[in-house]
């Protein structure tokens, strides 16, 4: 199915940039995946230190653009929506990127709000779960931001933490492979952060069920199981445990980045800054008692195509 049922979704995040192309059919019907991809931009290099987007990360995220705006026409996608999130939340210049941005794509990127950017998330991870399982804790690491999202079948409350994989591996793991005190910098900087989580959006100590989004997730998964080719279906509900998960970050933590790179699962454009991302999961799940975590790879570009009005 073509025409009008057919929507697009690019997700400008501080790590990577993603598209995700879907067949809608009918009023709250199924949505059949047409295209989903994934480059690593990392939009957000040096943002939290100079306030200001680097025009080398602005120019690769625009060649993405580019890449997926010829994907786009050829495909016959009749509505598009783009969003920015933590990076470009953050830095004085955005209009440096949004402007030819929205030269490519015929729209600027909309710059949403932690809170709209895990309500998106929640709505694309639960999507397809039983809200028996709730109430859920969805929990989307991304490289700027980390959004912590409580709810069943509807969001009962959202808290964004400037915390991210990007961010904390600028910010606090200087040497390869990190020094222990900067292991430790880390993770309290987590659980400072954590702890004005519990403060804010009490329902999440409730929550039943830990869903894990992003790609520091997806990848531990990967990893955890040993993949050498990423299967997507493999890790989508793949059900990750604590000790798997401590597991992982003590061996990724111990290792140089060219040993790093070697472990099944972990894609070399994320080997640099998987070690802060796992720190934050870790973290999550020590402070908040979780034994499992429910992998999800329906995140937040899920929720934005399915956000996208019908015509």
């Amino acid at each position: 199915m073509t025409g009008e049922d057919r929507v697009a979704a690019i997700d400008v995040g501080t790590n990577s940039t993603r598209l995700l192309v879907v067949d809608r059919h009918g009023a709250g019907g199924k949505a059949d995946v047409v295209e989903r991809l994934m480059r690593i931009t990392r939009l957000g290099h040096k943002v939290d230190s100079t306030g200001m987007l680097d025009s080398e990360a602005i120019g690769r995220t625009l060649e993405v653009l580019g890449e997926y705006r010829e994907i786009i026409d050829r495909l016959g996608v009749t509505r598009l929506r783009m969003t920015a999130t933590s990076a470009a939340r953050d830095a004085k210049n955005r209009s440096a990127f949004f402007e030819p941005a929205e030269e490519i794509m015929g729209s600027a990127p909309e710059l949403i709000s932690g809170t709209e950017e895990g309500a998106l998330s929640f709505r694309g991870a639960t999507s397809d779960l039983d809200p028996g399982l709730g109430p859920f804790l969805v929990v989307d690491i991304g490289g700027g931001s980390t959004e912590l999202i409580c709810g069943t079948s509807e969001v009962g409350g959202v808290v964004s933490c400037d915390i991210g994989c990007v961010r904390l591996t600028e910010k606090y793991l200087h040497h390869d492979p990190p020094l222990a005190e900067e292991l430790t910098a880390c993770l309290s900087a987590v659980q400072d952060r954590l702890a004005d989580v519990k403060r804010a959006l009490p329902g999440a100590s409730a929550a039943r069920t830990l869903v894990g989004l992003a790609g520091t997730i997806t990848t531990v998964a990967a990893v955890e199981m040993g993949l050498a080719h990423y299967d997507r279906d493999r890790v989508h509900h793949f059900i990750l445990t604590k000790a798997a998960a401590e597991d992982v970050f003590r061996t990724l933590a111990t290792e140089r980045f060219e040993d790093r790179v070697h472990n099944p699962g972990l894609a070399r454009e994320r080997a640099d800054v998987i070690v802060g991302g796992t720190c934050i999961l870790v973290e999550i799940m020590r402070d908040f008692g979780f034994e499992e975590c429910l992998v999800s790879e329906a995140d937040i570009i899920d929720g934005l195509a399915a956000s996208i009005p019908r015509a």
